[in-house]
């Protein structure tokens, strides 16, 4: 039996390992960032999430010498241009935390009607030695509530109601991973490949 090649996730966040696992674990043998000897933390300096997405791919790629695939994911609110965008995880002034920024979306909305359309947008590059990157966009879109709901998720989740009529807080991880942005991203890389092959 063929050997599955490893990929190396650019990331050490459990919940996206599982969701890289889950989707092209039957594919690719899966290895993180850290168990692949790669413990930098990798500036992302790009001005689009596709640019990040690569900067990240690219750099634990040259690592390891072995394929890589990378995600950079956040939120885009159609009233404020596409804000919070690349600074999702950072809109605050401060990384990662989810009550700040938040608070700021909810306030940086104040005076704007329902439906606050908006949409998950991740940017997932695959990066392999001697083959050319592939790099594709998945959306979920959906709008902003005008407060928190549920106790899953993670980040902007308990404000974004998408198309079960619940927000990413309220519905399993399994049903979100199902519907996700990222997943439909992933999901367009592995069109990619097959279409290569």
């Amino acid at each position: 039996m063929q050997q599955k090649q490893r990929l190396i996730v650019a990331s050490n966040n459990g919940n996206k390992l599982k969701e890289f696992t889950a989707i092209l674990g039957g594919r690719f043998q899966i290895v993180s960032m850290h168990d692949a000897g790669v413990d930098a933390d990798i500036e992302e300096t790009g001005a689009t999430f596709e640019e990040n997405a690569l900067i990240k791919a690219h750099y634990v790629a040259q690592a390891t010498g072995c394929a890589a695939i990378a995600d950079d994911s956040g939120l885009a609110v159609d009233a404020l241009n596409g804000a919070p965008g690349v600074y999702s995880a950072r809109y605050c002034g401060r990384h990662g935390d989810d009550e700040a920024n938040n608070d700021l979306l909810l306030q940086n909305l104040k005076d704007v009607p329902a439906p606050r359309k908006a949409r998950y947008v991740a940017a997932i590059a695959l990066v392999r030695p001697g083959k050319p990157d592939i790099v594709r966009r998945g959306e979920c879109g959906g709008e902003i509530l005008f407060e928190r709901r549920g106790n899953g998720g993670f980040g902007y989740d308990p404000l974004f109601l998408c198309e079960t009529g619940e927000t990413f807080a309220q519905i399993t991880p399994e049903v979100k991973n199902a519907i996700s942005h990222r997943r439909r991203g992933i999901e367009a890389v592995l069109r990619a490949l097959e279409e290569e092959a």
